[in-house]
């Protein structure tokens, strides 16, 4: 057990620590390759004296203008999403209960768009990207009938939702920025092109922030998901927990989509590979944030190197493979029954 202070004690899993490593481990290799590959790649054995201000001045340039800031943004990106499928498919206890299958991230981009195309230097991209998913979540528990708890009415209400804010994002950038096809790509698909430092320090900022409370609430989560009478019996309060979690999910999504786009499905699909990884019950909140950093970090680095991706948002390659992925999820609950 280790514990942060009187108030947090973190559950050592040896497999988890052992997996985080190597996670941590790919996660760099593949940082570097995104950084030294390509045309306008750095070489190995000039990334070193680049990444301390010493290289070449091209060198600099592809570092601090194009591909650093990138990389920082699909890294912190990746973090934020895969925290907040863990955080919301352990309080739902539903491996479905992604914040994107729900229409939390499509809310989060009508959001983010309005603020951006409709209402600039008015209200901050991630303020609306917040606003539009926090009412996504809100309009989804009011049409359930049942809030979070049922997997199947989670599912439906969940497209729907989705289908009406891509609608609206559709609508707003079809108006408002007729013209300009990358803002386009950008709030309805989720891309990585075009990234500064501005944008990775916004999400690296709520991510660091959110760190604290997401650890404080692993020790009430885990045992949440032994079912609410359980968790009240030994002294957790299910309810509290269960908005912490929603809330922090909300804010690690919006914070993601303000400044990449709606990105599909790694919120998805991190959470459930770092349990399978780690073996270990619980949400897996550190493994789950680095497996999130490492698929968007690949799946950023192939739309990069591929011939007829360079241009192509990272979202869509995302989209694709994630597809499949919700596709084997519903047949398997389906079998099981609970659907």
């Amino acid at each position: 057990m280790l514990r942060l202070g009187r108030h947090v004690a973190l559950p050592v899993h040896t497999r988890s620590l052992v997996t985080s490593a190597l996670l941590l481990a790919v996660l760099l290799v593949a940082a570097a390759a995104t950084l030294s590959l390509g045309r306008l790649g750095i070489p190995l054995t000039r990334l070193p004296a680049a990444l301390f201000g010493e290289g070449e001045t091209t060198h600099l340039f592809v570092l601090e203008r194009l591909r650093g800031p990138r990389l920082a943004v699909a890294a912190g990106t990746g973090v934020a999403l895969g925290l907040a499928g863990a955080l919301f498919q352990s309080v739902t206890r539903n491996p479905l209960g992604s914040p994107d299958v729900i229409g939390l991230g499509a809310g989060a981009g009508a959001g983010a768009a309005v603020a951006a195309l409709m209402l600039p230097g008015v209200v901050p991209v991630p303020l609306g990207a917040l606003a539009g998913a926090t009412l996504a979540i809100v309009v989804v528990a009011l049409v359930t009938g049942t809030g979070l708890r049922h997997p199947g009415r989670l599912i439906v209400a969940g497209i729907g939702v989705a289908a009406m804010a891509q609608a609206f994002t559709h609508f707003v950038v079809s108006v408002m920025a007729r013209d300009q096809a990358g803002v386009l790509s950008a709030y309805i698909n989720g891309s990585l092109g075009a990234r500064s430092w501005e944008h990775a320090a916004t999400i690296w900022l709520v991510v660091l922030l959110a760190v604290p409370f997401v650890l404080a609430l692993a020790g009430p989560i885990t045992v949440n998901e032994m079912g609410d009478e359980l968790a009240e019996a030994l002294g957790t309060r299910a309810t509290t927990t269960r908005t912490g979690a929603v809330v922090l999910s909300v804010v690690l999504s919006a914070a993601a989509v303000s400044v990449a786009g709606p990105i599909a499905f790694i919120s998805l699909t991190a959470p459930q590979i770092a349990r399978r990884l780690s073996a270990a019950q619980g949400p897996n909140l550190v493994l789950s944030g680095l497996v999130g950093a490492l698929l968007l970090v690949c799946a950023d680095l192939a739309v990069q190197q591929s011939p007829i991706g360079e241009r192509l948002p990272v979202g869509i390659f995302t989209l694709a493979l994630g597809g499949v992925y919700l596709g084997y999820l519903l047949i398997r609950e389906w079998r099981k029954g609970s659907l």
